[in-house]
């Protein structure tokens, strides 16, 4: 499967394979959780957003050239056509509005970068073009699905055209692009560097590392314009959730930054799984 030569590719139930779980060693300790850290598999949202004002303190200018130049994809200028989708994206949307009581059943899962994320033939991404995934379903499901994977492409060399084809264009947007431009892509895996010297997640008090990995998720709000999502990770210190909101623009879901440049709520702690759907990996 090409993936950076503009070419559109269409993903099918077929086209999923179940990738080896990656190892690697993440590159940043999660400094605002004690006792646990979240892996590298959701080092796009948790250590760039949440904590990227401490993580760059006492840096004073970007670090130029240290990713992608932003490159247009197809949802940036592409006119959508009469049903308000745009040109060659086509999802099952007949559910509407209705709350999903299960995961899409024909959920995998795929590598992407350092993370496994859900991906549905039904919900979306049914579309790729270069680094964009995109295509998802007019639903609850499909709001879930952009929730997982587009901040999980913010750890990679292509954010900044993730950020101009997937996050809502406005003042939060362009305060996450220059947060987000001051930290190296050079790190494991893909992953910035923060300039950690082991280049691994450390609890500061236990000495101990973990891996975190997306468990469930519930949708606390829907319409056909807007959702919140609520995405729960199971560390092996136990669960935490931290929620994304989107909005339905330009005929895809995409990322609805906060006034603070952030894509996603503080994370947080949590006793256990009441009230998420559970992925079941």
């Amino acid at each position: 499967m090409s993936w950076g030569d503009g070419t559109i590719e269409m993903f099918t139930s077929r086209e999923y394979r179940e990738p080896r779980r990656y190892r690697s060693d993440p590159s940043e300790p999660y400094w605002k959780q004690r006792g646990w850290q979240v892996s590298a598999a959701f080092l796009g949202v948790v250590v760039l957003l949440s904590g990227i004002v401490a993580l760059t303190a006492g840096r004073g200018t970007a670090d130029d050239g240290a990713s992608a130049p932003p490159s247009k994809g197809p949802l940036s200028g592409t006119p959508a056509m009469k049903d308000g989708r745009p040109d060659g994206c086509r999802t099952d949307d007949s559910r509407g509005g209705v709350m999903p009581t299960s995961p899409p059943d024909d959920v995998d899962w795929r590598a992407l970068g350092v993370a496994r994320v859900p991906v549905s033939a039904s919900a979306g991404p049914t579309l790729t073009q270069g680094p964009v995934w995109w295509c998802f379903a007019h639903t609850p499901a499909g709001a879930v699905l952009a929730a997982h994977i587009i901040p999980s492409h913010m750890s990679g060399p292509d954010w900044r055209t993730i950020a101009q084809e997937q996050v809502v264009a406005g003042p939060g947007r362009d305060l996450f692009v220059f947060k987000r431009s001051t930290v190296r892509d050079d790190g494991p895996g893909g992953t910035p560097d923060t300039g950690s010297a082991s280049g691994s997640h450390r609890d500061a008090g236990s000495g101990s590392s973990s891996a975190a990995s997306y468990a469930g998720f519930s949708v606390p709000a829907y319409s056909g314009e807007a959702a919140t999502v609520e995405l729960l990770l199971k560390t092996g210190q136990g669960y935490a959730t931290t929620s994304v909101a989107l909005r339905w623009s330009g005929g895809d879901w995409k990322v609805q930054p906060s006034d603070n440049g952030a894509l996603h709520t503080p994370v947080k702690a949590v006793q256990g799984t009441n009230g998420h759907l559970l992925w079941g990996v």
